[in-house]
């Protein structure tokens, strides 16, 4: 099957697609400033840019998006028709770089909560999930089990 567009429709396509301050980003902000926590964004300091950064914590929060990243939802298990190898091995880089950073984060003292573009969707729960995750103070031992909160 090929393309719909033509090269340069797509090549358009893919440029407007931002990494940076997307929808679900902003709903992911609208609700914790709601909810009156403070955080930087983007710290480049940090493994992984982190989408929102909460230092006094020592937790951050990435959001993202399910195509991307290949959550295992509708949206993430979707397969280009066209360019299938090129499509899978970017977006399985992106995994191993999402899980490269989330242990870097871990074994610098950091928690990291992932937050899918599927979840932005239905807020309520979303929102329980993000106070659960921030108001959570570390135990004696540490910040518990690895991998614990990055889901």
């Amino acid at each position: 099957m090929t393309d719909v567009h033509t090269p340069e429709q797509r090549s358009r396509n893919m440029a407007s697609i931002r990494g940076k301050n997307t929808k679900p980003e902003k709903v992911v902000r609208s609700l914790l400033h709601k909810l009156g926590y403070r955080y930087r964004l983007h710290r480049r300091d940090l493994p992984g840019r982190p989408d929102l950064v909460f230092s006094s914590r020592r937790k951050v929060i990435f959001v993202h998006g399910c195509f991307w990243h290949m959550h295992d939802c509708r949206w993430g298990r979707v397969t280009p028709a066209t360019n299938g190898d090129f499509w899978r091995n970017k977006r399985q880089g992106n995994c191993e770089r999402d899980d490269t950073a989330v242990k870097a984060l871990a074994a610098a003292g950091w928690e990291a909560l992932i937050v899918w573009e599927c979840e932005t969707r239905n807020t309520a729960p979303l929102q329980a999930r993000l106070e659960s995750f921030l108001s959570r103070r570390e135990n004696a031992d540490g910040p518990g089990l690895p991998g614990s909160s990055a889901q």
